[in-house]
């Protein structure tokens, strides 16, 4: 995998350490501002569409491919 110049070097991604069972839950809304968790997001989405091997998308936002479902 080839590494992004844009991304977190390792040695600047905050670690914290617990014991186990003593894990905080999965809302992160009280530990972390809504822009750490929009950067979370972005980060996880571009290592995750990178393991797909496929070029990332050059089309604008408002071309992107959408399915609307309508609920009644």
């Amino acid at each position: 995998m080839n590494r992004d110049d844009t991304a977190t070097p390792r040695t600047d991604l905050p670690v914290r350490i617990y014991r186990l069972g003593e894990e905080p839950g999965d809302d992160l809304s009280a530990t972390t501002t809504t822009a750490e968790r929009l950067a979370m997001v972005a980060e996880l989405s571009t290592r995750m569409w990178r393991l797909t091997g496929l070029p990332f998308p050059s089309y604008p936002r408002s071309e992107i491919p959408v399915h609307v479902i309508r609920g009644s």
